[in-house]
């Protein structure tokens, strides 16, 4: 991304989108007393933290004993109920989900991959569904200190190297097919990248003509095998990232709000939510909805504008895609691919 003279002025900078993940599938309910278990609870989540400033819904489902739902049924039921509750807000679903078989029919006819591009059959569909890009470690116990997990499930020894040995399958084959079948049900892909490599990744999908339409991203810095906190590497990736795109920061545990803080001001987006950090920067517990209130509280102070639902979808390019490599090229700012015989760095024609 370039920033000009006067990138970092307000009021030169597009309005700020919040994130929120407030459903924490990490967590069990006796982790926090803001982990919403029934559907009606888990709707009224996302009402609150729509009236808080978030626009955009990171979405996890629980049953009704408190564990994270596999069900494609649930999560039908609650995009629907969603639809109805927060009709302006971009709904995001978390694409770790593996669905699992209602009954022995099912079992019998899905393969292991149809788990998860099951996603692209969620009805209604959601806005956006989260993809991770190049299968990779993600220890999210790395970066977590004692006072982050105390009082916690996560100070089960056993969980801990559940969490430590994690791994985010995504080969070339399974993304490019999950791409299509996402695309083909008009839903974006949110891409969660977690250092430069991923996102070279991702421009040579759109170079190829596997993704063509508008670039959402996270920058996911919880280590672990993604990036971690040093502000000179979300720096670089910031510098990497197409002047076209979307980018949002994703960090964790009292790192949120810092993190966060650089980020509103360079002219980012941010995420919050308990799926991220239990806590405020002080230390003491905080709600999803406080934490997005953080986030406005800050935005305020740097007079910078936060988006209403209609500016997140503005700003995202919901429900847009694009006809062809070198017109997503176009859009996103980058150099066009390059033509046969040329020499140089292509650059794209004047208007």
């Amino acid at each position: 991304m370039h920033f000009l003279d006067d990138s970092l002025l307000p009021e030169n900078q597009e309005k700020l989108v919040i994130q929120v993940a407030p459903y924490g599938p990490q967590w069990v309910p006796g982790d926090s007393d803001d982990i919403p278990v029934t559907m009606d609870d888990q709707v009224q989540k996302a009402v609150d933290c729509y009236n808080a400033g978030a626009t955009v819904l990171h979405l996890h489902v629980r049953e009704a004993n408190g564990k994270g739902s596999k069900r494609l049924s649930m999560f039908n039921e609650m995009l629907a109920r969603l639809r109805v509750a927060v009709p302006k807000m971009v709904i995001q679903v978390g694409g770790s989900i593996s669905f699992a078989p209602e009954n022995e029919g099912q079992t019998a006819k899905w393969l292991s991959d149809d788990t998860r591009h099951m996603l692209a059959e969620l009805t209604p569909r959601p806005d956006q569904v989260t993809v991770a890009i190049n299968t990779s470690q993600m220890n999210i116990m790395e970066l977590m200190t004692d006072a982050d997990v105390a009082g916690t499930s996560l100070t089960d020894p056993a969980l801990q190297e559940a969490y430590r040995e994690m791994v985010i399958p995504s080969n070339p084959g399974w993304q490019a097919e999950h791409i299509r079948r996402l695309v083909a049900s008009g839903i974006q892909p949110h891409f969660m990248l977690g250092h430069i490599a991923q996102l070279e990744t991702v421009e040579r999908l759109i170079r190829r003509g596997i993704y063509s339409g508008p670039l959402n991203l996270n920058y996911v810095a919880i280590g672990g095998g993604l990036s971690g906190l040093h502000p000179a590497d979300m720096m670089e990736f910031i510098r990497r990232t197409p002047d076209g795109a979307v980018l949002t920061l994703e960090t964790l545990n009292r790192n949120v709000v810092p993190m966060n803080t650089m980020a509103i001001a360079l002219g980012l987006h941010v995420r919050v939510g308990i799926e991220d950090t239990l806590f405020g920067p002080d230390g003491k517990r905080a709600t999803s909805v406080q934490q997005i209130e953080k986030m406005v509280s800050i935005a305020r102070e740097l007079h910078r504008e936060v988006a209403t639902g209609e500016d997140a979808h503005r700003i995202y390019q919901t429900g847009t895609q694009w006809g062809s490599a070198q017109e997503t090229l176009r859009r996103l700012g980058m150099p066009p691919n390059r033509a046969s015989g040329q020499r140089g760095v292509p650059m794209h024609e004047a208007a």
